[in-house]
């Protein structure tokens, strides 16, 4: 009865969000329920154990939502300007090659546009893209759907890494090892099945040598103080990789130019003069954004000056009734000026006014701009708020350690080779890499403390994971689906990503298992 009690708010949240397509604000509201009466019902819930769990909790989704928001506010700013589409036109005469654009476009330019916004962007911006370079629907959409879910875990502009952070209380140092280390062989595994979905394998040797670059790129930058700029600099790398494979192919051809793309993004409305403050627009906000955030990570004075500037709130030792204790300990720390979403919201107000300027032509941006981000992150952002207050109300009630025991004594040692499918099924079910890591990432913990075995292996798998189930989560489907016009068909686009998320996370599971032994 414990076990099932335990599993109650998961199960509910799967099936809702499976079964009956709820939204992820409704499930999650609902398993919180859950949560709230399987703790009274079986754990001992008390008054106290009940409020320090929930804000713990909304302190962790009020650091990442602080990334959250200026991010997504500040790339449709850009995308309002013509930046994206002037980037993706620049890139596609940049390489010339139509089957190498089409795997740099669906993953270097997804796994950018992830490091900058994450939410899904990847596959609503780039999967037309494809599909107006001659690409079918729904083989543009399952390739984008699988190239760029490497990046995710440290996407968003390392939001996602500083939620897990928090809920599986670790340091930086100890996860990025492991989880860099997969998410490298993840990213050379998802170009790979991208290139082979669009039937571009043939290039093989380019999208190796383009997985390897990024995964390298983002593995330094986080191993290095930068897990915020991961992504986004390993795709900027891939970019430039591809830049470089075009001039090179060009060398080769005897200085030939590119041929004419006839793609509906091959050209930017507005001739030359709308080009260049559109294209200017992407470089200086992000470039501006990129210097600012390295310099606040670096070991300067700058930094040294702004870190003592902290807020924390302490939180008292509780015990269920039934004896369970969570100790005495600090909440979430907020470093207000070496906050990323500081950083991003100072970048967001300087851009809203630069382009307000004449030269773009964009007087009053900021009004759809933030239309546009309210839409999108309102819902999202009560989603996030639900689904880590079930996570931390089951983590102080001990019903995410009963889990964990469970199934450690089922799975023994080969645990590991099954937590990447449990990141995964996290992200299937709750649409997100975040949410995933809320749900299971201290379960991960658990059974690795349990069966003795490093717990930053299993957290590493865990949102490497949660990370490859963005190919396979109907959220992100339906959204791409919609995008390029063929809502309702998110079922055939599954058939074709499936095998390719369990493929590498089971390759995800065995390097797991090695790096315990």
């Amino acid at each position: 009865m414990a076990y099932f009690l335990a599993a109650l708010p998961l199960v509910i949240l799967l099936a809702l969000m499976l079964a009956f397509r709820w939204s992820g604000p409704k499930a999650g509201l609902a398993g919180w329920l859950a949560a709230v009466a399987a703790g009274a019902l079986g754990f001992g819930l008390t008054p106290q154990v009940f409020w320090v769990s929930q804000v713990k909790g909304l302190l962790i989704s009020l650091y990442s939502l602080a990334i959250f928001w200026p991010a997504l506010y500040l790339y449709n700013l850009v995308r309002l300007t013509g930046g994206i589409r002037a980037m993706a036109a620049g890139l596609e005469r940049a390489v010339g090659d139509r089957g190498v654009l089409e795997i740099v476009l669906a993953f270097a330019f997804s796994a950018f546009l992830e490091g900058m916004v994450g939410f899904g962007v990847p596959i609503a911006v780039v999967a037309p893209i494809l599909v107006g370079l001659g690409v079918e629907p729904l083989t543009a959409v399952a390739a984008v759907a699988i190239g760029h879910t490497w990046s995710v875990t440290f996407g968003d502009v390392g939001m996602i890494y500083q939620t897990l952070l928090g809920v599986v209380q670790m340091q930086p140092g100890e996860l990025i090892p492991a989880s860099g280390l997969m998410l490298g062989v993840a990213a050379v595994a998802c170009g790979l099945a991208a290139a082979w979905v669009l039937k571009q394998l043939r290039h093989w040797p380019v999208v190796l040598a383009l997985g390897a670059l990024m995964g390298a790129v983002q593995y330094l930058l986080a191993m290095n103080g930068l897990p915020q700029l991961a992504a986004f600099g390993a795709g900027l790398a891939g970019l430039a990789g591809a830049g470089v494979y075009g001039v090179l192919r060009r060398g080769r051809a005897g200085g030939e130019t590119a041929p004419r793309q006839t793609g509906s993004h091959a050209a930017t409305p507005g001739g030359k003069r709308a080009f260049h403050p559109a294209m200017a627009s992407a470089f200086a906000s992000y470039g501006l954004l990129t210097a600012l955030l390295v310099s606040l990570a670096l070991p300067t004075g700058l930094r040294a000056g702004l870190y003592p500037l902290a807020w924390q709130l302490s939180f008292p030792q509780v015990m269920t009734r039934s004896g369970f204790v969570t100790p005495a300990g600090m909440g979430q720390i907020f470093r207000f000026f070496l906050h990323p979403g500081t950083a991003i919201l100072a970048v967001g107000a300087l851009c809203t006014w630069v382009f307000s300027h004449p030269w773009f032509e964009q007087k009053g941006i900021w009004s759809p701009a933030f239309a546009a981000t309210r839409q999108a992150a309102v819902p999202a952002s009560l989603g996030i708020l639900a689904m880590v207050g079930v996570s931390t109300l089951m983590d102080h009630t001990g019903m995410t350690l009963l889990l964990a025991q469970g199934l450690s004594r089922v799975m023994g040692r080969a645990f590991p080779l099954i937590s990447p499918w449990i990141g995964i099924l996290g992200a299937f079910c709750s649409g997100s890499n975040n949410n995933s890591n809320v749900l299971f990432g201290m379960l991960q913990k658990n059974a690795a403390l349990l069966l003795k075995i490093s717990p930053a292996v299993l957290v590493a798998a865990q949102t490497t994971g949660g990370a490859l189930g963005g190919m396979v989560a109907p959220a992100k489907l339906v959204l791409g689906c919609s995008n390029v016009g063929r809502p309702g068909t998110e079922g055939a686009v599954l058939k074709k990503t499936l095998p390719f998320g369990l493929a590498v996370g089971l390759l995800v599971g065995i390097l797991a298992l090695l790096l315990v032994r």
